[in-house]
């Protein structure tokens, strides 16, 4: 594998150099231990394990032991499930017995347990006194073998793994690397880590930093919860990448002194996992000028993200949603209706995004039947390509992939169907709001109206006076039944922790 062989090589080229940084303790991890501490603990996970490719559960925050324990479970064979310590602990529970590992590895105290469990005192322990011998290769993860599985929300409530193999990876930070080169000249870069590894998003910055040689400095929770400390880090911190979701950026936006004066370093945006407005990019574009804001998309299952965009200041300034970008090399993405039959709709046609290529996930672990559900090899000219139903809508013109919201986000409210998106969008663009979220009012299953939440960068004194100035602000460019009844304006939008908007519990305020 790729990945591997590059991080045994940089431990001996530039092992003094700092792989990962916790910027609210201060640990770090340079190269030449990351690769050996790594090695003392597959030592150990080989004692307990035998060679069945069975997962191991990893279950902490930031730790710099934590990327080292990555390393070592791919080395002895294993993928790995990590979990952070924001996931509440029936969710650790499920994925433990969803996952049917035999090892848990605790670098965060949890009573949860399995068959057999390291604590973070045997990781120091091992690491202390444990052989940096070399595993043979191998032994080591590699092509089809699935080298992380990344559990997510299932729709029965309980989480599905989704495995992504050594070849997705490879394959992925391949096209990564081309970016990053494209998008600057310096060889040594730093990037942001935001989200937490049991989002998939982390990927982009963690092993892109890995794969090139960089380093990770990373924000754990308590620094993000202390917005004062975590602009005073992030003036020290010669950032060059930065990589979080927009609802991320736009707390950041907050500060007036978030600007290329503080990050002078700045070369590089990069954002997934929601939607990135064409105010937020305009704001970017005025405070760092120099630096490239680059829009993605792709969702668990097709490795962390599929498509991108360089935005343009014409872009931004445009009144049509931006675009989520060109399909990267590698992958095919169609529009399609329910038939799923090459080569899919017309530009132009909207339709369900369905993504082919050589970064798409092996399927969801131990559950056959939701892998065939949303899976296929998807017959062309060409040969069958392993494929994923996204369930997210969009069209493409001039090969531009645009997103229309989930498909699951429609709704029809008194026979006119509804893209909850479409709505979003139009709020976002008022100058005050910093962040949007419209759900259905619902009484008996059904809909009987729509509601929108906001945050802004002001208070309000009369919140019905501001809802009926969002009312008629909307008015002036959507149809009657796409506004909303009420405006609820929030003080601060409850987050998931991936870094999105919580709806389950903006729900329980309707």
């Amino acid at each position: 594998m790729e990945l591997l062989k590059r991080l045994k090589n940089y431990s001996e080229t530039q092992g003094d150099v700092i792989a990962f940084e916790n910027a609210f303790t201060d640990e770090t991890i340079n190269y030449s231990q990351l690769w050996d501490y790594s090695n003392k603990i597959a030592e150990q996970i080989d004692k307990v394990l035998d060679n069945d490719k069975q997962p191991v559960v990893v279950y902490g925050h930031k730790a710099p032991e934590m990327l080292a324990t990555f390393l070592a479970c791919v080395k002895t064979g294993h993928p790995y499930c990590p979990v952070d310590i924001s996931m509440p602990k029936d969710r650790l529970v499920d994925i433990v017995e969803a996952s049917k590992t035999k090892l848990l590895i605790a670098i965060e105290d949890t009573e949860i347990t399995a068959e057999n469990k390291f604590d973070y005192k045997d990781i120091k322990s091992f690491i202390a006194n444990g052989d940096a011998a070399e595993l043979p290769e191998e032994r080591f993860v590699s092509e089809d073998d699935v080298y992380y599985i990344i559990f997510t929300s299932g729709s029965t409530g309980k989480p599905k793994g989704v495995m992504i193999t050594a070849n997705c990876l490879d394959n992925y930070l391949y096209w990564m690397e081309s970016i990053m080169t494209r998008s600057t000249d310096k060889k040594q870069l730093t990037y942001l880590n935001q989200a937490p590894f049991s989002f998939d998003l982390s990927v982009m910055d963690t092993y892109t930093s890995l794969f090139t040689g960089g380093t990770i400095w990373s924000m754990e929770k308590r620094l993000q919860e202390d917005m004062g400390l975590m602009h005073t880090k992030l003036a020290e911190s010669g950032l060059n990448v930065w990589v979080s979701t927009p609802s991320f950026m736009n707390v950041c936006l907050l500060n007036k002194d978030f600007n290329e004066n503080t990050l002078p370093e700045m070369t590089t945006f990069l954002f997934c996992g929601e939607v990135l407005t064409n105010k937020t990019a305009r704001e970017l574009q005025k405070r760092f000028p120099k630096a490239e804001v680059i829009n993605t998309y792709g969702p668990t299952e097709s490795t962390v993200a599929v498509t991108e965009v360089l935005i343009t200041e014409e872009m931004a300034n445009a009144e049509r949603p931006l675009s989520i970008g060109y399909d990267k090399p590698g992958t095919k993405i169609f529009i399609m209706d329910d038939k799923y039959t090459y080569p899919g709709l017309s530009e132009g046609e909207k339709g369900e995004i369905v993504i082919a290529g050589n970064t798409v996930a092996a399927g969801y672990l131990n559950q056959p039947e939701l892998t065939n559900d949303k899976f296929f090899k998807l017959n062309t000219p060409e040969g069958d390509m392993w494929a994923y139903k996204t369930g997210d809508e969009g069209f493409k013109e001039k090969e531009l992939l645009y997103y229309c919201g989930r498909m699951d986000f429609q709704l029809k409210l008194n026979g006119y169907r509804i893209e909850l998106g479409d709505i979003e969008s139009n709020i976002l663009e008022m100058q005050d709001v910093t962040y949007c979220v419209v759900l259905p009012i619902e009484k008996r299953g059904e809909v009987k109206g729509l509601a929108a939440f906001v945050t802004l960068d002001h208070d309000v004194e009369d919140e019905f006076e501001y809802s009926q100035m969002v009312r008629k602000y909307l008015a002036e460019k959507l149809p009657h039944y796409m506004i909303p009844k009420k405006c609820v304006v929030l003080e601060e939008m409850p987050m998931t922790n991936n870094g999105k908007a919580d709806r389950r519990a903006l729900k329980e305020m309707l």
